[in-house]
């Protein structure tokens, strides 16, 4: 489990959080039991929505606390001198590589994070909204976060308008209330027009470099595909598991366990 200490990151998952029980609270105190008291709905909303809100909050937590893929630290110094005098290193990795700041060698697509300070395999970028890094092992944590924001957001949405268009004739029609209702409600819906727009070009960006296999570090590189001819959904599961597909979208672990293509650098080396 880990944790970055940046002031950014921290303020990011305040708003973060705020932006998701707010949302919760309008929900069910100025939606659901303002405009649907006598309606049988009402008790689905509330435990559908939670439950959304539930889910969002795990995927959210596993991105934030799980290791996205750091490469460990040798026990030892590495000496790196036949690098510099043009020699090959002797380790036939392949295509690893050597970061002087970490001063280890690194697998494939593995990259330093200047916040985190450490090198992240296969690193697509650092998500302050996550206060983490999105890689090799959170990255189907952070694409579930961001569909679950979608569907918050969507299902506010629907709810806010749905109050508007069917009122509720036989509910409270007190003007305070009815005057409160109506700002929470145009503030739940500039929030969720404003995540909902930011989640979706984030994800579509995320589905992008998941089917295409080119991480956002590699797209600025110009790298292009890192295996071109492998299949769409084995790119899937290499980000979600080998689990059934209908399993994808639940933040557990244990349902979702994976296979990683290289192992992770031994202290030994």
């Amino acid at each position: 489990m880990t944790f970055i200490r940046d002031p950014c990151g921290i303020v990011c998952l305040l708003v973060t959080y705020g932006a998701v029980f707010y949302a919760d609270y309008v929900v069910t105190r100025w939606i659901i039991l303002q405009t649907m008291e006598t309606s049988l709905w009402a008790p689905l909303h509330v435990v559908s929505f939670n439950t959304v809100v539930f889910l969002l909050t795990m995927a959210h937590l596993k991105a934030v606390l799980s290791d996205p893929g750091t490469v460990p630290l040798p026990q030892n110094r590495l000496d790196f001198s036949d690098l510099h005098s043009g020699q090959k290193n002797g380790h036939g990795h392949g295509e690893w590589t050597v970061c002087t700041r970490c001063e280890t060698y690194r697998p494939p697509r593995a990259h330093h994070c200047r916040i985190c300070k450490r090198c992240i395999r296969r690193m697509d970028h650092h998500c302050p909204w996550i206060n983490n890094c999105v890689g090799e092992r959170n990255q189907k944590y952070f694409l579930q976060f961001l569909v679950y924001v979608g569907v918050l957001a969507l299902y506010s949405v629907a709810l806010v308008l749905g109050s508007w268009i069917y009122p509720c004739e036989q509910c409270n029609a007190n003007i305070a209330d009815s005057q409160a209702r109506m700002l929470h409600s145009v503030i739940l819906l500039l929030e969720s027009a404003l995540f909902g727009l930011f989640v979706l070009a984030i994800m579509v960006d995320q589905m992008h470099a998941i089917l295409y296999d080119e991480t956002a570090v590699e797209a600025v590189q110009q790298k292009g595909a890192y295996r071109p001819h492998r299949r769409k959904l084995a790119l899937l599961a290499d980000v979600f598991g080998r689990s059934h597909p209908a399993l994808w979208l639940l933040p557990c672990t244990g349902l979702n366990s994976r296979r990683y293509d290289t192992p992770l650098l031994s202290h030994d080396v």
